[in-house]
């Protein structure tokens, strides 16, 4: 099998035209005057596009790379591999844009709705192994947990029967506290400018934007108090109250951290966690699952979407810089190509960075603002690695009962290096000091095993999301293929404690490191949110207090992406937030 799979990696280039053609359809010909142009075809900036043109602007988007997605983007990197190559789970996008969008995921397991997106749930969710030696013959311990709840506490009750008994309460609580933060998800921030300023009857008016923060503050309640110590404190701080194994506490804190440059013992720590749980599939809260054909399938499913609406999606359009009129608002954009595209508005799927250091002449921008920019923190700590197999990981603590057949815990989020959260911190503290972690946070997932067109038969891909890992090396230093040959081997080498033969299974590889992740998918220092999502990064401050409400500086110009409110994922809300924007602002401009 591995020679027959190696033999077909020649054919590569092949491969990659086939799929391209299959994902990517985009308009034809280019229109020189649209109402709205959108920078970058990822989730968000599809989304924006799509309500932009259901609100009557006629509407292009134009995306540099080949393929749409942004980050949200299905690649066949070897002949019969199709990744998830960025991100690689879906959950936080927005209920009320799959309805809309007619996206939505029906009732079954396995849902296929007009513009052809597909799910699969998964249960169980979560799968941690430890690294030890057996009892009695036995195989390792391992923790899993998934939606059955008594069944998940049989599983803590391994490590503690007091975690066991008290692990429901703690999910009832993450979700009261998680559904609190809805209201706010789905509108821009609190119009303080509209509120403090202006006169009489625009500072009425602005007090709609307060509506989203009553709703919130009435969901919480009592649990007001609870809510401000999760988003401020360490995420240790409130899962040492709640539990005293640690597997089940580092399992739970790699959501704290996934994705963000801090450890489980930082203040804010516990609002990274709440991000990730405040999601739903199936109405299921919380709950994660794989997208058929990978991550692409989404953003292909709102590219369907926005284009049965009107709008025109162009691939391989690179915009070089946004047109300023005379007077100072944009009147369009110019390709690097040299064509130029006019409109009223441009909206930014790039991120903040991106968008006034390379797009908007600075001339048009402060020096105060341009500083500001400069500010915004985009360390990233992650490397993903994206490994073709030509057979099924066999671990140590739940081995293949029959070759090749999965077993439950092959579905989920499988957690290595996880079994304490002093690995986690260890692994943090390296990486701050521009050193690759020597044992790495590793969240491997195989979609494979649940989508089998992703691979060839018998064959699978695998996800490895790592951290943590520095931009820039020890002594500021940039990687090289050889750091990161090295890297990837240390990690194959973890793996391979866990489920020997590992190694022997892999016949291709991919891996981003943060600088790679920033000159592949134009995420500035690497990082999967558009900028971090600290509390100084958050609602009124995301990116920065003068545009949190999607405006920009210069007339005209929104911003779209994740770098705005309410942050990373695919989530889709800032896409909608800025259409609404814009659509509100357009009859003025």
């Amino acid at each position: 099998m591995a020679a027959a799979v190696k033999s077909r990696l020649c054919r590569a280039h092949r491969g990659f035209l086939s799929f391209t053609r299959r994902y990517d359809h985009s308009a034809t010909v280019l229109k020189r005057q649209y109402d709205a142009i959108v920078i970058g075809a990822g989730h968000n900036g599809l989304i924006a596009s799509a309500y932009l043109q259901k609100g009557g602007l006629r509407t292009a988007v134009l995306e540099r790379r080949h393929v749409l997605g942004g980050a949200a983007v299905s690649e066949e990197i070897f002949p019969g591999f199709h990744f998830s190559r960025a991100s690689y789970l879906l959950s936080l996008l927005r209920p009320h844009i799959y309805q809309d969008l007619e996206l939505k995921i029906s009732k079954v397991r396995l849902s296929l709705q007009k513009h052809g997106l597909k799910v699969f749930m998964r249960d169980p969710y979560s799968f941690t192994p430890m690294l030890e030696d057996g009892v009695g013959g036995r195989p390792p311990r391992s923790l899993m947990l998934g939606a059955d709840l008594t069944k998940t506490q049989q599983e803590i009750s391994k490590f503690s029967e007091k975690d066991a008994k008290v692990y429901g309460d703690f999910l009832r609580y993450l979700e009261r506290l998680a559904c609190a933060i809805h209201p706010l998800l789905d509108a821009p921030p609190v119009d303080i400018v509209g509120l403090t300023q202006g006169s009489l009857t625009k500072r009425i008016s602005a007090l709609k934007s307060l509506k989203p923060l009553v709703k919130s503050g009435l969901k919480l309640g009592k649990n007001a108090p609870d809510f401000y110590e999760l988003v401020t404190a360490p995420v240790m701080k409130v899962l040492n109250r709640w539990f005293e194994s640690e597997p089940l506490r580092a399992t739970l804190a790699t959501d704290s951290v996934i994705g963000a440059n801090t450890s489980p013992s930082n203040p804010g720590s516990g609002y990274v966690l709440l991000h990730h749980v405040m999601g739903e599939l199936e109405r299921e809260k919380g709950a994660w699952g794989y997208v058929e054909g990978g991550m692409g399938g989404v953003s292909q499913s709102i590219a369907r979407s926005a284009r049965s609406l009107g709008a025109d999606i162009f691939t391989n359009s690179e915009a070089e810089q946004v047109l300023i009129a005379p007077d100072g608002s944009v009147k369009g954009v110019v390709l690097t190509d040299g064509t130029e595209v006019h409109s009223k508005v441009v909206l930014s799927n790039a991120t903040p960075y991106v968008t006034f250091k390379r797009l908007i002449p600075q001339e048009a921008l402060s020096e105060m603002f341009i500083k500001a920019v400069e500010q915004i923190d985009y360390t990233s700590p992650v490397t993903k690695i994206n490994v073709a197999v030509d057979k099924l990981p066999d671990f140590l603590a739940a081995p293949n009962i029959r070759e090749g057949i999965p077993g439950p815990h092959h579905q989920c989020s499988i957690h290595l290096n996880c079994e304490n959260v002093e690995v986690l911190e260890k692994a943090y503290s390296e990486a701050q000091r521009g050193l690759p972690s020597t044992r790495p946070m590793i969240e491997m997932t195989i979609p494979s095993v649940l989508d089998p067109t992703l691979a060839p038969p018998g064959c699978h891909v695998v996800s490895l999301f790592i951290q943590f890992t520095p931009y820039l090396l020890e002594g500021q230093r940039a990687w090289t293929s050889e750091d990161k040959e090295r890297f990837a081997d240390s990690v194959f080498d973890w793996v391979e404690c866990y489920a020997p033969g590992f190694k022997n299974s892999i016949v291709g590889t991919d891996v981003l490191t943060p600088s790679d992740l920033e000159r592949v998918f134009g995420l500035t220092g690497g990082n999967i949110f558009h900028g971090s999502m600290s509390l100084d990064q958050l609602y009124l401050a995301r990116p920065l207090p003068s545009v949190a409400d999607y405006r920009s500086p210069v007339k005209g110009l929104y911003l779209c992406g994740s770098g705005s409110h309410p942050g990373g994922g695919v989530m889709g809300a800032a896409g909608w937030n800025s259409a609404v924007r814009v659509l509100e602002d357009f009859k003025k401009l």
